[in-house]
């Protein structure tokens, strides 16, 4: 028997946007659904302090191969009935290369449960997304997803030339690691992250599905280098383009803004789609082909499909705040969304596009207001220290703390404190002395202006399966033309 690739990837939105009822929602129709995993510890956390609505976090743990793992986790962060409104949440301790047992315990059965429960009701393949950049939780993060039989591991802003052999320990419950990048490290220097399953396994597993490997690249010299270079199979390519939502890939070449002061890409930052065919591997196209016209575009280069965002970010099943959604959807609609390429905003130096809506940290008011605060640090900067050890600094930290660390304080000149923002868009905002909540900072791509075309006639929202019927309409016959693969072995949820 033989399975076809997906021709629809929805794409891996974090924080808890691309939520496992989205990616269920989608897999149950035949494309891949991926979950994002990024900050799926302090998500988990907070839901469990939030009492656990509907009960499937603690369904979830029950299925969790380690009963005693997950027993430490719930019975350090549930809240029977849920904290109080004004309370602030506890917060998982930040990570970093050196990690407490407890931490680690939390990175494996959060990613477990995420994956677990988009895989329910259904035997198609699910995926998972996750940031290169957040490279400290890699290896416990992975080998959660891989427990709960996650199909494809999705991977972009960075270069994750190493993953693939990641997967294939990890497969084997062996010892794996991964180099990190460290600002300033010196030859002899031990930057490397370790994990070893065993160390955490409380009975005998058979071997785990390696799951297919997919980077998210946006050149033929990055596609060129991760199908030749990285240190195990390389199983497809997803090619995102400046158009996407999220965190986007610089401009090639010098920095240039427009009179909006948005990054400016020119022909440097083009793909050679012949190019890409001649790498001999299946790729998706992503950023500006969420449509039906963009995926008969993307067959027709020779794609194998495409990987859509926006789309699904504005479906019901979607994790998205439902005031955030509805009153960007509305924008959509009335024609005046707007969607800005933020040059400086993201800690991490990408450039992060931002969806434009009063009250958020879009607006340069409320933006203002917020003190800076770094208490999560995903986006953190590993850098040497002076007794060659590993610190950690974020640009939107207090500017005194970040210039002790080394950092130069004209770097913080308009960051934002993503981490919380992320956490905020999906209703799990901090709260801070009893009143305070996070302020959200939604990101779109540039579709937003157009997804008010998902819209059922006479309908105000949609769902996930409106957003596949409109992809594939007119495609039918270009995909029956796609060339097929071996199934994907997956474990039952």
């Amino acid at each position: 028997m033989m399975n076809e690739y997906p021709v629809i990837i929805q794409g891996g939105m974090g924080a808890g946007v691309s939520n496992w009822q989205l990616a269920r929602a989608v897999s149950k129709r035949g494309q891949l659904g991926v979950v994002s995993g990024t900050a799926l510890d302090q998500i988990l956390v907070r839901r469990l302090q939030d009492g656990d609505p509907g009960g499937h976090m603690r369904r979830a743990l029950l299925a969790f191969p380690f009963p005693s793992m997950a027993d430490n986790v719930l019975s350090t962060y549930f809240v029977p009935g849920g904290k109080a409104s004004t309370a602030s949440y506890m917060v998982a301790p930040m990570l970093g290369r050196d990690n407490s047992r407890a931490s680690v315990e939390l990175c494996i059965v959060s990613n477990f449960v995420e994956v677990f429960l988009a895989r329910k009701e259904h035997d198609n393949p699910v995926g998972i997304n996750y940031l290169e950049k957040i490279q400290a939780a890699h290896l416990p993060t992975i080998y959660g997803a891989m427990l709960a039989g996650v199909s494809y591991i999705i991977m972009g802003a960075g270069i994750p030339l190493r993953i693939p052999g990641v997967l294939d320990g990890l497969a084997r419950h062996e010892p794996v690691e991964y180099a990190m990048h460290v600002t300033g490290a010196e030859e002899g220097d031990d930057m490397v992250a370790r994990f070893n399953p065993r160390d955490y396994m409380e009975r005998e597993l058979e071997p785990l599905l390696r799951p297919q490997f997919l980077p998210i690249v946006s050149s033929n010299a990055l596609a060129t280098t991760m199908v030749k270079k990285a240190n195990g199979v390389v199983n497809g390519l997803v090619i995102e383009m400046s158009r996407a939502g999220g965190h986007n890939a610089p401009p090639r070449g010098k920095m240039q803004l427009n009179d909006k002061g948005e990054p400016v890409y020119g022909e440097r930052d083009q793909v050679d789609f012949a190019k890409l065919r001649e790498l001999g591997v299946p790729f998706w196209l992503a950023g500006g082909y969420g449509s039906a016209e963009g995926l008969k575009l993307a067959l027709q280069e020779g794609a194998t499909g495409i990987q859509v965002g926006t789309a699904f970010e504005f479906a019901d099943e979607s994790g998205l705040d439902p005031v955030f959604k509805s009153r960007l959807l509305a924008k959509s609609i009335a024609g005046t969304a707007e969607v800005f390429t933020d040059p400086v905003a993201s800690p991490t130096g990408f450039p992060f596009k931002v969806g434009m809506l009063e009250g958020t940290g879009s607006d340069a008011h409320t933006s203002g207001e917020r003190p800076r605060i770094c208490d999560l640090g995903f986006l953190r900067e590993a850098y040497r220290t002076e007794e060659g050890g590993i610190g950690y600094r974020c640009p939107a930290e207090p500017l005194s703390l970040y210039v002790s660390k080394g950092g130069k304080a004209e770097d913080t000149v308009g960051r934002k404190c993503l981490c919380n923002a992320l956490l905020a868009n999906v209703g799990l905002g901090q709260v801070r002395n009893a009143y305070r909540k996070e302020i959200a900072l939604v990101t779109v791509g540039d579709d937003l202006k157009r997804v008010w075309e998902f819209l059922p006639p006479g309908e105000t929202s949609y769902t996930a399966s409106d957003v596949i019927d409109e992809l594939l309409t007119g495609a039918g016959a270009l995909v029956a033309e796609l060339p097929e693969l071996e199934p994907v072995c997956t474990v039952k949820a």
